[in-house]
């Protein structure tokens, strides 16, 4: 009952919770070693009370340990310091202790090992005139010092610093340049599944497929219309499949920062660059990947020449050509991870159009068919090339966990180093040099197999400046693929650009020069960013410009942690509750609340006094363009001094 009183005052009287009335508390604590009183006060305004623990199924004042060090700290007790108040608070005519003008408890804690910080959060309730306050929760933080005693603590708040009130995106400085992003991304995602869904067509699960069933609609409809008919609603219908496997990520959404943490995770690309490898043995023949015998058979007893029947015939053809189309379809859902749902959808829709469209148009020219190239060694041959692409593939999610942890074990020449023998293995299996395991002899080796060959191995020499420092080090062509110049063997690598990683810290020496700022967002796994980087920045006419600015990127997927008295929450813009943990969780939230973009990379420039000098601008490859821009902002930033 006394519960249930509860719950009804908090619905009739304060389902809001009064956001005014709340006590400001502070942390401090005695002794040293294992044994550590940690002592809670709160001034608490008038007309406000505060409860104080008052059992299990009423309103009170609680602790609880950050997870990190919760299973060192035992709780021992807890005292209220002062006179406790009590009477029937509007809790169902129980007696509750409460504090009042003022709240002190000393809690008794008992270490089983030292600490660096006790981090907790005081979670507490009360009433005021305007209602109910609370529940609310106040973190804590407290650090060990030099003689093993825990030093003044303070309670965690929303960092306001975040949010910039001189940004008015509305009306910068300047209006010139357009505010833009990179809005070819989804026609770029489409074409590059289109690819992949030509390419799995040439595979030897898919290819023998197409005269076969084009045959069966064409000869076994009756009607040559109705052939060509029933052709063009199976090709729709495996466009229709493939889209459809993207529905699930609009549905259930996952936030607009969630996809960048997908795609820059540390285990997740571990699993990625795994799962590549499998792909590739398994293009290289050693085994297949399919699914489960029974799905496939279960779909195949339902195929016929009705509408229902031919959705099943296309259904069959996606999963028993899923050995083959597997691989390329991982690689394209991968590859587009950070671009969100629609990118999913854009990749997907792409692979359908070229995987299903083959099938409609030989239906309505069954003449094409005699061109048609025949079945034979050559398909196998293909997956092989794949396999070495999968491979190549695979280190650059490697690169993307080993970029995010900071570990530096995959250096940009030692990238380039892999590629290029992948190509020069690539040359000799096409030159007939070798062969896999449970290949035929190759024979005779066909123009077309020399033409693919030796563009392989110029692949391989165009690669090799990379592995050098010197100025044709930045190959452009797979600028975004290797790791940044940053990750160089070399201690002065050519084009390693000196700069800021830290906002404020960059505001600072803005101030003492006078300068503007380009505020670079940018990621670890960003391909676009490394173009800009390597193709755009280092050119004169955008060198010239850059310097006339104080340059700080800030990497919004940076898993490294903050330190834990750095780490706070942050309420957004849209009232939302976040808690800043990572670099990454920083300077996202930053370029979110201030620019209202998520993309990377995403430029803006500032005044020292952080006012916006020209609308900001996403990926621009046009050297001139992007110094157009930046001039720009510059001579706003003169005229407003």
């Amino acid at each position: 009952m006394r519960f249930l009183g509860l719950l009804m005052a908090l619905l009739v009287g304060g389902a809001a919770f009064a956001q005014t009335g709340k006590p400001v508390f502070e942390f401090t604590s005695m002794g040293k070693g294992s044994n550590i009183t940690l002592q809670v006060k709160a001034t608490i305004p008038a007309g406000t009370i505060v409860y104080s623990n008052n059992g299990e199924e009423l309103p009170g004042t609680a602790i609880t340990f950050d997870s990190s060090i919760a299973n060192n700290i035992s709780v021992m007790g807890s005292t209220p310091q002062g006179e406790l108040q009590k009477k029937d608070a509007q809790l169902d005519n129980a007696d509750v202790k409460y504090f009042e003008k003022n709240l002190a408890i000393d809690y008794q804690l008992q270490l089983k090992e030292p600490v660096e910080y006790i981090k907790g959060t005081i979670n507490y309730m009360g009433y005021s005139d305007s209602g109910f306050v609370g529940p609310e929760a106040v973190e804590f933080l407290l650090k060990k010092q030099a003689d093993g005693s825990y030093g003044l603590g303070a309670a965690i708040v929303n960092d306001s610093t975040l949010k910039l009130p001189t940004v008015d995106l509305n009306n910068p400085v300047s209006d010139c340049g357009v505010a833009k992003g990179d809005h070819s991304g989804l026609w770029k995602v489409f074409l590059l599944g289109l690819l992949g869904g030509l390419v799995a067509l040439f595979t030897p699960c898919v290819f023998p497929m197409i005269p076969l069933t084009v045959s069966f609609f064409t000869k076994k409809s009756g009607d040559k219309s109705k052939g060509t008919g029933n052709a063009l609603l199976y090709g729709l219908f495996i466009f229709l499949i493939y889209v459809a496997l993207s529905i699930p990520f609009h549905i259930f959404k996952l936030g607009d920062n969630v996809y960048n943490e997908i795609s820059t995770n540390i285990y997740l690309n571990i699993f990625f660059f795994v799962i590549f490898v499998v792909f590739a043995i398994s293009f290289f023949g050693y085994f297949e990947i399919t699914l489960p015998s029974s799905l496939a058979n279960k779909t195949d007893s339902k195929q016929g020449r009705n509408f229902l029947g031919i959705f099943f015939m296309a259904l069959t053809l996606v999963i028993v050509s899923f050995s083959c189309t597997g691989p390329i379809l991982g690689t394209l859902l991968a590859g587009t991870a950070s671009g969100g749902e629609w990118a999913l959808t854009a990749g997907l829709a792409g692979f359908g159009v070229a995987f299903g469209l083959p099938f409609a148009l030989f239906a309505m020219f069954p003449q094409w068919l005699a061109k048609l190239p025949k079945s034979g060694g050559w398909m196998t041959s293909l997956k092989v090339v794949l396999g070495f692409i999968e491979l190549g593939l695979a280190f650059k999610f490697f690169s993307n966990a080993d970029l995010a942890g900071h570990f530096g074990i995959l250096k940009r020449e030692v990238f380039f180093g892999i590629w290029i023998l992948l190509a020069l293995a690539t040359f000799a299996y096409l030159m007939g040099w070798f062969t896999f395991k449970k290949e035929y002899g190759t024979g005779k080796i066909g123009m077309p197999r020399k033409i693919l060959a030796f563009v392989f191995l110029a692949f391989a020499i165009y690669l090799s400046p990379g592995l050098t420092n010197t100025k044709y080090a930045n190959v452009a062509l797979v600028s975004g693929f290797p790791p940044p110049f940053t990750q160089s063997v070399y201690k002065n690598s050519v084009n390693k650009i000196n700069h800021f990683t830290d906002y404020f810290e960059a505001v600072k020496v803005a101030k003492e020069r006078n300068m503007p700022l380009l505020v670079d967002f940018t990621g670890y796994a960003c391909v676009n960013c490394r173009k800009m980087e390597e193709n755009v920045w280092p050119t004169n006419v955008v060198k010239t410009e850059m310097d006339k600015f104080i340059l700080v990127s800030l990497y919004v997927d940076d898993k490294k942690a903050l330190p834990v008295e750095k780490q706070f929450k942050y309420t957004t813009k849209d009232g939302l509750g976040k808690k800043i943990v990572t670099v990454g969780d920083k300077w996202a939230t930053f370029e979110s609340e201030n620019f209202g973009a998520i993309s990377q990379p995403w430029y803006a420039l500032l005044s020292p006094d952080g006012k916006l000098l020209a609308p900001p601008v996403g990926y621009t490859p046009d050297e001139k363009e992007y110094a157009a821009w930046l001039r720009c902002g510059y001579e706003a930033f003169v005229k407003s001094k």
